[in-house]
């Protein structure tokens, strides 16, 4: 069931989440117990130094990875133990991803790329084209329907990504160092355009980056050192 917290629904929920790896004979702790709440149209920026366990939240937030301990909702549905057929379908509804390097099928045209998850959804909300064609001109690349990725710039493909990532309307979307691999002006671009989509969508959007100057236009910060919440 979607928690509430008086009249704010909790989007995302993660309590005592934990992850371990083995290295040899050593174990690394890369998250020790986190509990979090991040609610329905906000922005959150999670910040903290190089292996403080940022992408490996977003990971598991994602189901990209199983948690050692602890339990994870996304928009009400536990998905902690859940088969691997029923998490895929989870995540091409319920979950958009933003990588750093765009990935995008090079073969694909920018409208076919954002097409593509309507068209393995179970039950489609939106026609693949007209839905994509949309996206697309809400991010200022209705020039640029049928260029493929190598006809693009990296902000561009960048928004691109973020137009396929919010093509099924998903609750909540996952963006992992999404200007990491830009310019800074290509940078105040991307991150504008998460903001218009964001404003526009109502999308919940959570953000791991290394940039304090992003981090500060986010709503709220997750500050996380040494796998755990520190503010």
């Amino acid at each position: 069931m979607t928690q509430l917290n008086g009249s704010r629904r909790v989007v995302l929920h993660t309590e005592g989440l934990t992850k371990e790896f083995n290295l040899g004979s050593v174990v690394v702790r890369a998250l020790r117990g986190i509990d979090l709440d991040i609610y329905a149209n906000e922005m959150v920026g999670i910040v903290g130094p190089s292996g403080s366990g940022k992408s490996t939240l977003l990971g598991l937030i994602g189901g990209l990875d199983r948690p050692t301990a602890g339990r994870i909702e996304i928009d009400g549905i536990d998905i902690t133990y859940m088969s691997e057929g029923r998490l895929t379908e989870v995540r091409n509804e319920k979950i958009g991803f933003v990588f750093q390097f765009f990935n995008l099928i090079p073969t694909l045209t920018a409208l076919e790329n954002v097409a593509l998850p309507i068209q393995f959804a179970r039950y489609p909300k939106f026609d693949p084209e007209k839905r994509a064609r949309e996206l697309l001109e809400l991010l200022g690349l209705g020039d640029r329907l049928h260029h493929r990725p190598m006809e693009l710039s990296g902000g561009q493909q960048q928004r691109v990504a973020i137009a396929r990532a919010l093509a099924n309307n998903p609750p909540l979307l996952l963006a992992d160092e999404p200007t990491g691999n830009l310019d800074s002006e290509a940078a105040a671009v991307v991150i504008q355009a998460l903001r218009d989509v964001w404003r526009e969508t109502g999308t919940t959007v959570v953000l791991v980056t290394h940039d304090p100057a992003l981090a500060r236009k986010m709503d709220r910060q997750v500050t996380l050192v040494d796998g755990r919440i520190v503010g």
